[in-house]
């Protein structure tokens, strides 16, 4: 159980079977580092000048194909007083009459105050003066190397995880990935001091991170999609387009979890997904669209209970 402070000194714009850059066991934990989407670093220098650069990859030992590594967000919080944001709803996200009248998406700054609580707008247009943004930190990319050596850019998701944008990628999360290859290969970034549902504006508040997180490792234990759990829910994400792709992934991993590790049949976890499922939209900008299922623990541990 060793904790590593690791400073990054390459950053990779794809998930892929990249050189490692740590080498770290089942039970430690990262203490890192992540640049803005990008490319600016803490101190605002431009380090990268691709589309959300990557910390990482780190090799999990003895993580191989068929295996399931736990990545625990243990810490997640900007690393420096500002970030930026586009301004514009995306046009695909409206219907056809409102595009037709959309101003030019521009790049906003905003402020973070000294205890990174709360943003403000630089230059707010009216109404927006005197509001306060909560931040909630979130990273808009987590996942692994893909299978058969691929190497697919930082700007999309797939079963690996990638750029999913779920708001809901926050300290105090364990996510779950599927391993593809030997060491996992595990990569983080494109940190968000704030984010709606769906990235319908393109980005959140895009500023570099200070991370921690502490690994795990499920040995025989296959998935096909992300996992997660928080203090509420068990989830699972799909990652597609269209929506409904992505939804039906995202499901049938939820089944599938429901049957292998809770011991419900079909009809009975077809009920329960019925009448309790609840659904999020994380990501309707990207090439491929995230959407997340989940079930709220209460419901489960009565299950578990009979």
């Amino acid at each position: 159980m060793t904790h590593h402070h690791f400073q990054p000194q390459t950053y990779w714009n794809s998930f892929g079977s990249h050189p490692p850059a740590l080498h770290i066991r089942h039970g430690d934990t990262v203490i890192t580092s992540t640049i803005d989407a990008s490319g600016l670093d803490q101190a605002e220098q431009m380090i990268n000048s691709g589309t959300n650069p990557q910390t990482g990859p780190f090799y999990v030992e003895d993580a191989a194909p068929g295996d399931t590594l736990v990545v625990h967000l243990d810490a997640l919080a900007p690393n420096r007083p500002n970030g930026w944001s586009r301004d514009v709803l995306a046009p695909h996200i409206l219907e056809a009459f409102t595009v037709r009248g959309l101003p030019a998406s521009n790049k906003v700054q905003w402020d973070f105050t000294a205890d990174s609580r709360t943003a403000r707008l630089s230059n707010p247009p009216k109404l927006l003066e005197q509001v306060a943004w909560p931040l909630r930190p979130m990273l808009g990319c987590l996942g692994v190397a893909p299978e058969d050596g691929q190497a697919i850019s930082s700007s999309t998701s797939g079963p690996y995880g990638g750029n999913m944008d779920y708001r809901g990628t926050l300290a105090g999360v364990t996510f779950y990935f599927p391993v593809f290859v030997p060491g996992a290969l595990l990569f983080l970034g494109d940190g968000h001091a704030l984010q709606g549902d769906g990235e319908i504006v393109g980005t959140g508040i895009e500023t570099s991170f200070k991370v921690q997180f502490t690994v795990g490792l499920l040995k025989n234990h296959p998935i096909r999609w992300p996992r997660g759990e928080n203090a509420e829910y068990i989830f699972t994400l799909g990652n597609a387009r269209p929506v409904e792709e992505a939804l039906q992934h995202a499901t049938t991993e939820m089944l599938a979890w429901l049957q292998a590790d809770y011991g419900l049949d079909t009809q009975g976890a077809s009920l329960l997904l019925g009448m309790c499922v609840e659904y999020e939209v994380a990501n309707v900008f990207d090439p491929a669209y995230t959407m997340v299922c989940k079930l709220p623990k209460s419901i489960l541990k009565e299950i578990r209970a009979g």
